[in-house]
């Protein structure tokens, strides 16, 4: 699954990019991880919850670096856990990139592989535990945190709002599995299709750009996932 999307995203590049003498080829980068093998400088963070340190628990915020569920196998992977008591909890994690071209606008096509046990067409409050919490990916040139904002932990970036995107993120699709059965399952989302709308990041002055990842909850209750693979294609014409 994820080296053909990653094989039909260069083609959509290819397709759309004129070799002229203003754009004579372009730059891929891809950039995998396999949390199996390491959490690879990954780090987690929580958002749009009141910024009490009392709140932290009551929310249940938990981030690990763990083992996936038994059912899925002895492997590791990167999970986060929340209790959406605000009714708007954004977990979120977050590595950045080195060895881009500096101050240069990049498209970027995400391949995200992870483990939920919310199937679709589920019932809770404030909204479905698998249709109404959103998969969110974007990337920024600056670090991206939470900073405080009338007594609220908010991100320093624009994601949007649950189902909405923002400039600095794209929505992935929902957390749902397919129906039937209990337990946890590995689902992936990805924005590599002709038909999606194209999301581009620029660099910083030293060729960095910061990667986010995360789940953006409209369900009033606890949210669990295990992130297991990631794989993102950078390019640019030059």
């Amino acid at each position: 699954m994820c080296c053909r999307n990653i094989s039909s995203f260069l083609l959509i590049v290819l397709s759309s990019c004129s070799f002229s003498d203003d754009n004579p080829s372009i730059s891929v980068f891809t950039a995998s991880f396999d949390f199996s093998k390491s959490q690879d400088g990954w780090e987690g963070d929580f958002a749009d919850l009141p910024a009490n340190h009392e709140d932290s628990a009551f929310y249940e915020l938990k981030f690990a670096y763990t083992d996936l569920p038994s059912n899925l196998g002895a492997k590791k992977s990167i999970m986060m856990s929340g209790n959406n008591h605000s009714d708007d909890l954004f977990m979120f994690i977050k590595r950045k990139i080195a060895g881009l071209i500096p101050n240069t606008n990049y498209t970027l096509v995400f391949e995200i592989e992870l483990a939920s046990d919310a199937p679709g067409g589920s019932v809770g409050v404030g909204g479905s535990p698998g249709d109404s919490v959103y998969l969110k990916a974007g990337a920024s040139s600056v670090e991206p945190a939470k900073v405080v904002q009338s007594n609220q932990y908010v991100l320093n970036l624009d994601k949007g709002n649950q189902s909405t995107p923002g400039s600095n993120v794209i929505v992935l699709g929902d957390i749902a599995t397919p129906s039937g059965g209990h337990g946890f399952k590995l689902i992936s989302r990805t924005n590599a299709s002709y038909s999606a709308q194209p999301f581009i990041a620029q660099t910083n002055s030293a060729g960095e750009i910061w990667l986010l990842v995360g789940t953006d909850s409209a369900f009033e209750g606890t949210t669990t996932v295990y992130y297991t693979k990631m794989n993102i294609v950078f390019s640019t014409a030059y």
